[in-house]
């Protein structure tokens, strides 16, 4: 019912900007690194990465959200609601990081919601295609996104890295899984606006 699913789109909004999320309990992948980070800086450095992490998985709530809502294909809600299960999990271990470095998320949290769930409800009216397309053309991004991340952060942060690598790892495996069930190219026009809003994303979380 259309109700029932408003119901669940607000639930999982403020589940997600108030760290409500309960994900699939997955451990937290850095639960045996040691946290070597001392120096402030680099701990202040970390945290504004792991800012950007948090508000990317924010955005990837509200996309497979998005996605599910907009799609009449029962089959695929479920393997886009699965793999929002799984980015429940990369949100949490964001949110303990940020903890653990005294760092905070981006008050522009809602500004990424609302842009996530927007872009996904569009992409699932234009089709199975295209929903999946979005899929893999996000998580491609987030992938590379991630591998730059594992080089810049901290030499000795290894605790934020074992995150982030979990995470990349994640994203690969949902990409390799919508290019399985069918996903078509998004137009270059659409992939080139991915990028700029990517990159309004990235700065953006970094310093607010």
């Amino acid at each position: 019912m259309f109700s029932d699913q408003v119901i669940a789109n607000i639930d999982n909004a403020l589940r997600t900007l108030t760290g409500q999320q309960i994900g699939s309990d997955r451990p937290y992948p850095a639960r045996d690194v040691p946290d070597a980070l001392l120096r402030p800086w680099e701990r202040q450095r970390a945290g504004r990465m792991m800012r950007v992490n948090h508000a990317g998985e924010i955005m990837a709530q509200a996309l497979y959200t998005g996605q599910a809502t907009g799609t009449n294909d029962p089959a695929l809600r479920e393997q886009l609601q699965q793999a929002r299960m799984e980015e429940e999990d990369h949100l949490r271990w964001c949110e303990t990081r940020l903890r653990e470095l005294n760092s905070r998320p981006s008050l522009l949290a809602p500004l990424w919601y609302s842009a996530g769930w927007s872009m996904g409800f569009l992409a699932a009216r234009r089709g199975r295609a295209s929903n999946l397309g979005l899929v893999v053309a996000v998580e491609n991004q987030v992938e590379e996104h991630l591998n730059s991340h594992l080089d810049e952060l901290p030499a000795d942060d290894e605790r934020s890295r074992a995150i982030v690598a979990q995470m990349r790892d994640d994203e690969v495996g949902h990409a390799e899984k919508a290019e399985a069930l069918g996903a078509g190219k998004l137009p270059m026009p659409v992939r080139m606006a991915m990028g700029v809003f990517s990159k309004v994303l990235t700065r953006g979380a970094l310093w607010i």
